[in-house]
């Protein structure tokens, strides 16, 4: 038996993205924008929906550019005011005290004090409905060396990163490993 819940956005879990980009006047802004994830692995891009009347949406048509953050738990009231204030009314930087760092590679700041910084050149904008998709492809993806095995390869339990519960809004702690990609379903291959 199932309790049907109607057409609502309950893919759990969502990720948290932090959007970093620069205005007009060179001003970092980022948001908190929980629809996205990786769309292609050639080229290798990954795709944020946000509304039209984001001051980020401007910001990232004019520049051509965003980063894809990725918060720790030790920063989700941060990662949640980004979403909570409008660019347009308020410098988030300054009130978070979070730094940003201008790009290598595009024109748009990423957050230094978060583990993981994904740069993007857009690539794609589709219009869907309320939100608008924005592809970006990535040109760089930043990891802080604290949050890497002793392989030099990305650890996601020191990353740390944070989940969001869609309709229910609760941020959540990443889990424990539950087995091996492109393993456990070996058993069904024989």
């Amino acid at each position: 038996m199932r309790k049907s819940f109607g057409a609502k956005t309950m893919a759990y879990p969502a990720p948290v993205f932090i959007i970093g980009s620069y205005d007009e006047n060179g001003k970092a802004n980022a948001m908190n924008a929980a629809w996205g994830g990786i769309c292609s692995s050639n080229p290798p891009c990954i795709s944020v929906s946000i509304r039209a009347q984001r001051k980020t949406y401007d910001n990232i048509v004019e520049k051509k550019a965003f980063t894809v953050n990725l918060p720790s738990s030790e920063h989700i009231a941060e990662a949640d005011y980004f979403g909570m204030v409008s660019g347009r009314d308020v410098d988030k930087f300054e009130k978070t005290g979070l730094t940003p760092v201008k790009g290598e590679f595009v024109d748009a700041p990423y957050i230094d004090e978060f583990p993981v910084a994904i740069e993007c050149r857009l690539h794609q904008i589709v219009e869907i409905g309320v939100h608008i998709q924005l592809i970006g492809e990535i040109v760089d993806v930043k990891i802080r060396q604290d949050c890497l095995d002793e392989n030099g390869q990305p650890d996601i339990v020191k990353i740390d990163p944070v989940l969001f519960t869609p309709e229910i809004r609760h941020y959540l702690k990443f889990g424990v490993k539950a087995a091996d990609a492109f393993s456990a379903g070996k058993k069904f291959m024989e």
